[in-house]
């Protein structure tokens, strides 16, 4: 059977699921109701010293239920899918949010709010080849594996994966919305370690696309692990002070993550975002932009359509440097009297909240070298762990490793270490490098942040 074929029968399934599960809730004495039904498989192949380590494959089908009654709402989800299970599903569902506390905000979109586009379209977010076979991700794991090995210095690479997920997704309510779509990924990482004992480094290397002729070489990926491996013998704690930080572009995305949930409309109408106050301010310096694209083709976050039937549509977060607004599902827009930004996202067993799609950090005029130059002294980020984060103050707190820098050049490589500021101060100083990289739900460039607390030897 073709991939269309069986695209085709899958949508087919999870409508006829998802339509049922409405029925079920509104016969059970719903208001409203929507449902879920999505139908996923994924293959995850490890090797290791040249021989399969493990090996994973999931299918299945599981749905999920949201109903509404008089500003209540409650959530269930199965995997049974039978008839009785619907119905047992709705009837549990309607007593569960009739005991629920009332939230006047929650209701479903009205029937003029609701998207046109019912599936993914031109979007191409579902790969149309046939799925790969298991053999062909463990020539593609062994491939990453023997190029990482074949690094003067590589010691063992503690495993390359190489794997592969198809899902497709129906969404249907009681307003009259149904509509689905199918997303795949396919994926390849390398870790490799060098040295033995307490001089034992690591690092590794991972990407993922939506079409698998994007993907770049396996033999690219365990290179480059070696590489960023290799870079890291001899670590050691830096000094403590005040220092400019340079976050390299693996990790400048969780600076602007920050960013993203404080105009959370969770986070503002809950007052518990170190942005609630700052609408139509300064939160990046002048000339930056922040924007989102839902309909960017081929990248990992587009859909046509949120979780509540709205029409997805690019959108600027942040103009020149000012917040021009929040990030809203309906029911946190009516909480702040605004209108939904077409946000939101949802599990199985969750009701909707805001999420962001493809968001994208203006770039720069210096390349990475050239911020290293430009910071004098200071330290490269290459990997964090850890993290405490005061979601009300913006105060910030985390464990890094990466690179010291003396003269603009790197001078050694370090680990154990604090780096600590505040959120709303670091913003406001950033520089942008111009090396950010394709294909990311977030696309943000190396980031060059002022003022920095370091706390290492």
């Amino acid at each position: 059977m073709g991939s269309e074929d069986k695209a085709g029968q899958d949508a087919a399934r999870l409508r006829s699921l998802a339509e049922a599960l409405v029925g079920a809730a509104r016969k059970a004495g719903a208001d409203q109701a929507d449902a879920l039904a999505m139908r996923g498989q994924s293959t995850s192949i490890d090797v290791r010293c040249g021989t399969l380590e493990h090996a994973d494959r999931a299918e299945g089908i599981e749905i999920g239920l949201r109903v509404l009654i008089g500003g209540r709402q409650a959530c269930v989800s199965a995997s049974d899918h039978s008839d009785s299970s619907i119905a047992e599903m709705a009837a549990r569902a309607v007593a569960m949010a009739r005991e629920a506390p009332v939230d006047d905000t929650l209701a479903l979109a009205d029937s003029n709010q609701l998207a046109a586009a019912r599936d993914a379209g031109n979007l191409q977010i579902a790969d149309d080849l046939p799925d790969p076979a298991p053999e062909g991700l463990q020539q593609i794991a062994l491939r990453a594996e023997a190029a990482a090995l074949e690094a003067k210095g590589i010691s063992q690479v503690e495993s390359a994966n190489a794997s592969f997920s198809r899902r497709y997704l129906w969404l249907a309510a009681s307003n009259g919305f149904s509509g689905g779509y199918g997303r795949t990924t396919h994926a390849v990482s390398a870790v490799a370690i060098t040295g033995e004992g307490l001089r034992m480094e690591r690092d590794y290397a991972a990407e993922s696309r939506i079409w698998a002729e994007d993907l770049p070489e396996p033999e690219e990926i365990g290179r480059l692990a070696a590489e960023r491996t290799l870079a890291r013998a001899g670590s050691r704690k830096p000094p403590t002070g005040a220092y400019p930080i340079l976050y390299d572009r693996r990790v400048s995305a969780s600076l602007i993550g920050h960013l993203l949930s404080a105009v959370n409309g969770s986070a503002v109408a809950r007052g518990a975002s170190w942005l609630r106050k700052a609408m139509g301010e300064p939160v990046l310096p002048a000339g930056m932009d922040l924007t989102e694209d839902p309909l960017r083709p081929r990248y990992p976050s587009s859909r046509p359509f949120d979780a509540e039937g709205l029409a997805t549509a690019p959108r600027r977060i942040v103009a020149d440097g000012v917040l021009l607004g929040w990030t809203l599902d309906l029911a946190t827009g009516r909480k702040l009297g605004m209108d939904s930004t077409a946000s939101a996202a949802r599990g199985l067993a969750s009701p909707p909240s805001p999420a962001n799609s493809n968001v994208v950090l203006t770039p720069g005029a210096s390349s990475l070298d050239g911020l290293q130059v430009a910071m004098g002294t200071g330290l490269v980020v290459t990997s964090m762990l850890g993290a405490s984060i005061n979601a009300t103050t913006g105060d910030y707190s985390r464990g890094a490793a990466g690179f010291w820098v003396e003269n603009g050049q790197l001078a050694y490589p370090v680990n154990e270490c604090t780096i600590a500021g505040n959120l709303r101060d670091m913003l406001m100083t950033l520089r942008a490098a111009d090396d950010a990289l394709p294909w990311r739900a977030a696309e943000v460039p190396s980031l060059l942040v002022e003022g920095m607390t370091v706390a290492g030897a």
